[in-house]
């Protein structure tokens, strides 16, 4: 395969579809996308799976159903970018052309990085709400539980929505609470730094529910092997360089993650940058070297905490200054560090977290506290902001 388009999308997830869809409505024609998979998945409902609040079919859609009309879909695997040539190179053997490139693959799931991992997600008692395939998996193994040890795990470093970590916790807990058998279950959370999560208010709400449940939590802490034949997890905490084992009736762990291992190996990343993210303005989006270049989302080394709500925000500051750059205009349009995370602390209340990239308050609507625990913001995380996805997110219009 061979081609030029004015614009390529490595990628078809939340962050390439969304932009691609909004640089049509801008008037760029010629759009094409690059993915090989041919399911399209929404992935903060992975969550709400894990925790037995959805259904695995309402997080997945066909990914023809979902691209942006008149956007071309290369259903193919990228291996290599030649910034200098402007080209893309595929898995198939074929080459893409490109105007402009905007790099979006989003992260890979380093599961090798903890020894006994992937054994441990693929064993009776291990799952991880992090891949699609075992995220109902963590809710056979929570709901079935009477007694015993549950432990969760988040690893330090770049990753999707770090707060979707905790979440399957919260839900486990108010339901076994409901079954009357949370007195009888050990839950620990291993959290890699010194706060439960970092943003002023959110962190005391979410200590409130963890003091609420009983959740043992472990900070400055990860895991750094499982062995799934024992069911033990072995925590080091990194403040004293101590470390415990422990014994666990269900393990829910969610993986570390980088850029996908051919992206590091492209110019695009920075020297010297492990985890392989493209360098990029983290204002602008735009490529550090190479001007014809951008990227936005997970794979994007940006300094804001990575997720769906800071893409909303990527996705229309690259657009527009895409756009500008080709009709010769400065680049007026400047992304602010947004994110946020919904944090689901029970199955009918959420503490909406807003912030910026120096995990400061930002709330969108100034002066409301929505890190508080609500049942309207259960509403709009799992009822409303999925159809906002589906129908608009997607297309660009939101």
């Amino acid at each position: 395969m061979a081609g030029q388009h004015e614009v390529v999308i490595i990628g078809g997830g939340n962050a390439g579809l969304s932009l691609a869809g909004r640089l049509r409505r801008y008037g760029v024609k010629d759009v094409a996308v690059v993915e090989p998979k041919e399911q399209h998945f929404f992935q903060p409902l992975f969550s709400h799976i894990a925790g037995g609040r959805a259904s695995a079919s309402e997080a997945t859609r066909p990914q023809r159903s979902v691209m942006p009309r008149g956007v071309e879909w290369v259903r193919d695997s990228v291996v290599d970018v030649d910034p200098a040539a402007s080209t893309v190179s595929l898995a198939s053997g074929g080459q893409l052309g490109y105007g402009h490139l905007v790099v979006c693959p989003g992260l890979q799931l380093d599961w090798g990085k903890i020894p006994g991992l992937a054994e441990a997600v693929h064993s009776p008692a291990g799952a991880s709400h992090y891949e699609f395939g075992l995220a109902a998996k963590s809710w056979t193994l929570l709901s079935a539980l009477k007694s015993g040890t549950a432990v969760f795990t988040m690893p330090a470093g770049p990753i999707k929505c770090g707060g979707a970590a905790q979440k399957p916790m919260y839900l486990a807990c108010d339901y076994w609470r409901e079954q009357g058998v949370l007195q009888d279950i050990r839950v620990v959370m291993v959290q890699p730094y010194p706060t439960v999560f970092g943003v002023p208010g959110v962190d005391e709400e979410l200590n409130r529910k963890i003091a609420e449940y009983g959740i043992e939590l472990r900070l400055n802490s990860e895991l750094v092997s499982v062995d799934p034949a024992a069911q033990t997890a072995r925590i080091q905490d990194h403040a004293t360089g101590s470390t415990e084992e422990l014994h666990y009736d269900v393990l829910n762990a969610v993986p570390p993650q980088s850029a996908p291992d051919w992206l590091k190996a492209t110019k695009l990343p920075a020297a010297g940058d492990a985890g392989g993210f493209v360098e990029v303005n983290p204002q602008t989006l735009r490529h550090a070297r190479f001007p014809n270049v951008w990227s936005l989302g997970d794979a994007a080394a940006t300094t804001n905490s990575k997720s769906g709500g800071s893409l909303r925000k990527q996705t229309k500051v690259l657009a527009k200054n895409l756009v500008a750059v080709r009709k010769g205009k400065p680049l007026k349009q400047k992304y602010d560090g947004y994110s946020v995370c919904p944090f689901t602390v029970s199955r009918s209340t959420v503490v909406f977290a807003e912030f910026d990239d120096q995990f400061q308050p930002m709330p969108t609507i100034p002066k409301v506290p929505t890190w508080k625990e609500t049942r309207l913001s259960w509403i709009v995380d799992r009822d409303i902001f999925p159809q906002i996805y589906w129908r608009l997110i997607l297309k660009g219009r939101a």
